[in-house]
């Protein structure tokens, strides 16, 4: 358990942690590799370092990367309707509207389970790639750490991979659906973001960027 901060030392904020969930205050005390600190109020995780995280973080994002490309281009599904196929991508679905306020909601709909969850992984990549290397942090990077913080809220990719779970099997009856590459793509996207979140440490890395200008 993390200690309570002591109120005579309170002046000096250089250790202290906030609880993302309730804002209670805590002096650090940093686990070991393996280990978790959690706040005694919420049970939320403050610190959960891993050893060699930083490697694992990068791979991950990555493949996140790789795959966010090709689930855009290839195939995501093809229904079959009386002798009549059409297989359809996540860009031509979200293209396929030409006016109206539908345009907006499939632009909408492809930012929040493509181009957002990109964005997080090329912030993460331009973070933590320095940071591995034993090199000076680039340049705005802890900026660019709260930007990737901020969006993963809006990173709606698993929402996504729900919804359409949900609609193939409303659609089964009507007609003969099949998946394509990009459904599969996705599906292992989903689990990257999901594992990459679980690696990451995120006082570590906000220690390492403080660490690193200070020096």
């Amino acid at each position: 358990m993390p200690k309570p901060p002591d109120p005579s030392r309170l002046a000096d904020t250089s250790d202290l942690i906030a609880c993302a969930s309730c804002d209670a205050v805590y002096r650090v005390a940093r686990p070991d590799y393996g280990e978790r600190t959690v706040c005694e109020r919420c049970h939320s995780v403050l610190i959960a370092p891993r050893r060699a995280a930083g490697l694992k973080i990068i791979a991950v994002a990555l493949a996140a990367v790789i795959l966010i490309f090709a689930a855009a281009l290839f195939p995501f599904m093809a229904i079959n309707v009386a002798g009549a196929r059409n297989a359809v991508s996540l860009l031509d679905a979200a293209l396929a509207f030409q006016g109206g306020p539908l345009v907006f909601v499939s632009l909408v709909t492809v930012a929040l389970i493509l181009f957002i969850p990109l964005a997080r992984m090329l912030l993460v990549l331009y973070v933590i790639a320095p940071l591995v290397a034993g090199r000076t942090p680039a340049r705005g990077a802890r900026t660019a750490f709260r930007w990737a913080e901020d969006l993963r809220p809006w990173s709606m990719a698993e929402i996504f991979a729900i919804g359409c779970a949900v609609s193939l099997i409303k659609i089964s009856d009507l007609a003969n659906v099949s998946l394509g590459p990009a459904f599969w793509m996705f599906a292992v996207l989903v689990v990257l973001v999901v594992v990459q979140d679980t690696f990451m440490c995120r006082w570590s890395v906000w220690n390492a960027l403080d660490k690193a200008t200070r020096s």
